[in-house]
């Protein structure tokens, strides 16, 4: 579950709580959060929705990389758990890569394990180049959150078959867009009709999270501000694409065919 916005609006709060809170529920288990986000609103609609509920969640929090030096990282830590009300993150990312050596960062990120205030680290927005940096350092991150949906396929050419190789499980945000022209595609328009879910006729946005959850090594992450919203996405893992829809989303969104900079949001 993405949670990037929540906390911006007072008036979508109570639904954004009950959302989460909806997600896990039903089986869901990681929350993605950030402190950029909203400057730590966001880790803050988190924390109430986790009240009584933190073992339940597998909990990712991001530094940003002005903050990511050897003391600023842990004390952008301790203000997560604060925000967040719990004494641990299961994982840390740093949000992108940044001039603070990562050298600073791997020692926080160590020291805040050996503290017991993270269990993991990982990155995020990191493209082929910076993973490899990384790998001559001897870090292997848990994970790497990058942007990909059907929109944004360009790291298909390098960066996912790289990471899944190196065993690094990658993370896909704003896998159905941000509600923009993807929803609209006629594409997307014309299978959507061919399958059904346990909530009626599929819906475009369940289409394209299907096609992002059909891969291998890649976990999604959308964002749902309602219950309803939550279950809708929870039932796109219902979809099984046909050969014949995946042919027609690589004709409408074609693959890459040679290196393409990492797309961000």
């Amino acid at each position: 579950m993405g949670t990037w916005r929540m906390g911006d609006e007072a008036s979508r709060r109570a639904d954004e709580i009950r959302s989460l809170q909806s997600g896990l529920d039903a089986g869901l288990r990681i929350i993605d959060t950030a402190e950029m986000y909203g400057h730590g609103r966001s880790e803050g609609v988190v924390g109430e929705a986790l009240r009584g509920r933190r073992d339940r969640a597998f909990l990712i929090s991001k530094v940003l990389p002005q903050n990511a030096s050897s003391k600023g990282t842990v004390e952008a830590c301790e203000r997560s758990l604060k925000h967040l009300g719990t004494d641990h993150l299961d994982l840390y990312l740093l949000h992108w890569p940044g001039a603070i050596p990562f050298t600073e960062t791997l020692y926080a990120f160590e020291t805040l394990k050996e503290r017991g205030l993270i269990r993991d680290w990982g990155v995020s927005n990191f493209d082929t180049a910076d993973m490899d940096d990384l790998a001559e350092l001897g870090a292997y991150p848990l994970v790497n959150q990058i942007l990909y949906s059907l929109e944004y396929r360009g790291t298909e050419h390098d960066l996912l078959p790289r990471d899944e190789k190196a065993r690094i499980t990658s993370m896909a945000y704003c896998p159905i867009g941000q509600g923009g022209d993807l929803l609209h595609h006629p594409t997307l328009r014309a299978i959507a009709p061919r399958h059904e879910t346990s909530l009626g006729p599929a819906t475009t946005a369940q289409i394209a999270l299907a096609w992002v959850l059909h891969r291998r090594n890649m976990i999604a992450i959308p964002k749902a501000a309602t219950p309803h919203h939550q279950a809708l996405n929870i039932a796109a893992q219902e979809i099984r694409l046909s050969r014949k829809d995946l042919a027609a989303l690589d004709e409408a969104f074609p693959p890459p065919r040679r290196k393409e900079p990492l797309a961000v949001i």
